[in-house]
């Protein structure tokens, strides 16, 4: 069981690295012939009646502290797949720390999910780009795993955003916008103080 849930979890993270890095577009395109089909800022919703879940997740963040999802729940998270190199990372991380920021007292949570970057690279971008919020080294493809069979991780950045039972309530392939990502983050606060 324990490596068949490896070889998931192998497979899962190299359909995610071949699907590469996804540029802020309104359409998908393949990528200066890079081959590969690039996520293109569409996003999805879930009622909450459609969500299954919750996603488990723990991982050790690059400062060395562990982080489990279970410990998060009554907050809402948004999950962030992400690397340094790519340029739609890059874009979008302003967008995010802003929000991080200006929910942090609403009960929302970010956490970054990196497959790639080994802890300077890592910590580097994060002082680059002030980023807020903590990320996970997640070399083993737990973060993708996790999330397998509930909704496909299909470019990076992909970002996850989680209802406060850690269920998927929406998703975003490619760069945000980040209008989208507040708009379903507000949808699940509204659902969470009924």
């Amino acid at each position: 069981m324990r490596r068949a849930a490896r070889a998931l979890a192998a497979l899962a993270l190299t359909a995610l690295a071949l699907a590469g890095c996804a540029p802020a577009s309104d359409t998908a395109q393949d990528t200066t012939g890079a081959g590969y089909q690039a996520g293109d800022g569409s996003w999805t919703t879930w009622e909450e009646g459609e969500r299954t879940g919750p996603v488990e997740l723990v991982g050790t963040t690059y400062e060395g502290e562990e982080v489990a999802l279970a410990d998060w729940r009554g907050d809402v998270v948004v999950l962030n797949f992400w690397y340094a190199a790519c340029p739609p990372c890059r874009a979008e991380a302003p967008d995010l720390a802003a929000i991080q920021t200006d929910y942090a007292d609403a009960g929302v949570r970010l956490l970054g999910v990196n497959p790639r970057d080994d802890a300077a690279t890592a910590q580097a971008f994060e002082r680059s780009f002030e980023v807020p919020y903590p990320s996970v080294h997640d070399e083993a493809a737990r973060g993708v795993a996790a999330l397998q069979g509930v909704v496909p991780l299909q470019a990076m950045p992909t970002t996850v955003v989680l209802d406060a039972e850690g269920r998927v309530a929406g998703r975003v392939l490619g760069q945000i916008d980040p209008g989208v990502v507040r708009g379903m983050v507000d949808d699940v606060l509204a659902e969470a103080a009924r």
